[in-house]
């Protein structure tokens, strides 16, 4: 399941949402909004997604984890709108058999989440200046 939010996550409860009897682990990841970026202050974040390609590029990903991984199931959520600093940005949860399988699909979802699905953000700085988009995708380094 893979869903936008413009509601505050709560991780306590989305993780509730996982539970299953042959489940033996359960992996989950949580993006903070935090207070800097490339040496400057960060205020606050601003999401926007294109809602209809935004779910269904995160729905691609979820079924290509469920295919990929031997997981029992997945969610990830993204947040959308203004979030300060320490606000839930993204969360990811799985579950598995094994925490070998959970923390791969995790990896992968929030990964592929990042660089695929189109979500911007913009950022505003401490210093008075001006709110920038920045690009949420994953640069992957050699």
């Amino acid at each position: 399941m893979f869903r936008l939010s413009a509601e505050i996550l709560d991780p306590a409860a989305l993780r509730r949402g996982l539970p299953d009897p042959g489940a033996g682990a359960c992996v989950t990841f949580e993006g903070w909004v935090r207070n800097h970026h490339e040496g400057r202050p960060v205020t606050a974040l601003e999401y926007e997604a294109y809602g209809g390609l935004a779910e269904l590029e995160g729905a691609r990903i979820m079924a290509e984890a469920l295919t990929k991984f031997p997981i029992v199931a997945a969610g990830c959520i993204h947040r959308t709108g203004r979030l300060e600093i320490g606000g839930l940005a993204v969360w990811v949860g799985v579950t598995a058999a094994h925490r070998s399988a959970a923390f791969d699909a995790c990896r992968f979802i929030i990964d592929e989440t990042k660089a695929r699905v189109p979500v911007w953000k913009k950022e505003h700085y401490a210093d008075g200046g001006p709110a920038e988009w920045v690009n949420c995708a994953v640069v992957k380094k050699a």
